[in-house]
């Protein structure tokens, strides 16, 4: 299959066209001007950053569950738990841009004092891409790990068929000096599920590899993606990391986990009680934090310079994608496959609002 936008020159929307118009799209749905401020630009950042799957992409979803009423628009996000390096912050069922960032910026606080916070969050919703929220402490001389429980099942046990684990994924990030912040964003899958649900979007087939179907056979299709379900990454050693991330991001929070996980991409009715955790670590209490970098620039670029196999251009360190997507798209803005531009305008069509180009 073929998509229309492999040949065509795709208009490209600012960060501020796309902040005005997320923003415009949430106010109109019942969240204030500020809360609904905050979301546009993390979820901007996303696609600045080139996290297609978890931008603006999923704006017509998020609205569909708010009119729903599976998202509270008022939260009272508040701190159940406190200790002097942790938290337990209760999301009261608020958009996760919003749970996430008071979590992340209470974990930098404590951070502060006790050297190190591990904040867990549960009544949440989907937060957008795991490395906006680990990328926040390194404004602040920071590491930043991230840990959460994906918004669907797609995965199941290895060896098994029944799908009792999503993509919970993990971001870590950490600063450089000359080199910037290395950043390492994934699921513990192959893919994460916005990447197929983008396929689909453009008409597009996924790589052998990314899906597999009941029969053990690839699924290449992404229209039939409820035919199958996700591969781990590492074969089992993934299954292991979906596990524990889990876990740790979920049960340990009292969020949803396993059976008990809302997909959000079938139901827009249901409280999804998604559970996420962020950790900070300020490096000064290891060491200088000029110290640290000059070390990761070290490393990164031994790395660089390392010897090639044969055919291979570059090494490529954690980050230097969403990197060079941020400078390209910083500059010339984020491309709006045809199929997405026509997503929002009916979105803005049905709240009666001016659409996006």
């Amino acid at each position: 299959m073929t998509s229309l936008t492999d040949a065509t020159p795709l208009w490209r929307a600012s960060r501020e066209q796309l902040e005005a118009f997320i923003t415009r799209v949430f106010v109109t749905v019942g969240i204030s001007g500020i809360e609904a401020q905050s979301i546009a630009q993390l979820m901007t950042q996303a696609d600045i950053n080139g996290s297609e799957g978890h931008g603006i992409f999923r704006l017509p979803q998020y609205i569909r569950r708010i009119k729903g009423g599976a998202v509270n628009v008022t939260p009272h996000i508040k701190i159940e738990r406190e200790a002097a390096a942790m938290g337990l912050v209760d999301g009261d069922n608020g958009m996760g841009h919003l749970v996430m960032r008071f979590a992340t910026q209470l974990a930098i606080q404590k951070a502060k004092s006790a050297g190190v916070a591990w904040v867990g969050v549960k009544s949440s919703n989907h937060a957008g891409p795991a490395s906006l929220y680990a990328s926040m402490p390194v404004a602040e001389n920071m590491i930043g790990l991230y840990l959460a429980v994906g918004n669907a099942n797609h995965l199941p046990a290895w060896g098994g068929l029944d799908m009792l684990l999503s993509t919970n994924p993990i971001a870590i990030a950490l600063p450089g000096l000359e080199e910037g912040p290395v950043i390492l964003d994934m699921a513990t899958t192959v893919a994460a599920y916005g990447k197929v649900k983008t396929k689909a979007q453009r008409g597009q087939m996924m790589p052998e590899g990314w899906m597999m179907d009941r029969k053990g056979e690839p699924l290449l299709d992404p229209q039939r993606a409820h035919e199958g379900f996700l591969l781990p990454i590492g074969g089992y050693k993934g299954y292991g990391l979906a596990l524990m991330f889990g876990l740790l991001a979920g049960t340990l929070n009292g969020a949803a986990m396993g059976r008990d996980v809302v997909d959000f991409n079938a139901d827009d009715v249901t409280a999804t009680n998604t559970g996420h955790c962020i950790v900070a670590i300020d490096i000064s209490a290891f060491q200088s934090v000029e110290s640290f970098a000059q070390k990761v620039d070290v490393v990164v670029r031994d790395l660089r310079a390392s010897e090639k196999l044969p055919g291979v251009d570059s090494i490529r360190i954690p980050g230097d994608g969403s990197h060079a997507a941020r400078e390209d798209r910083s500059k010339n803005g984020v491309p709006m496959p045809p199929a997405l531009l026509s997503a929002l305008s009916q979105l803005a069509e049905s709240l009666g609002i001016d659409p996006l180009h």
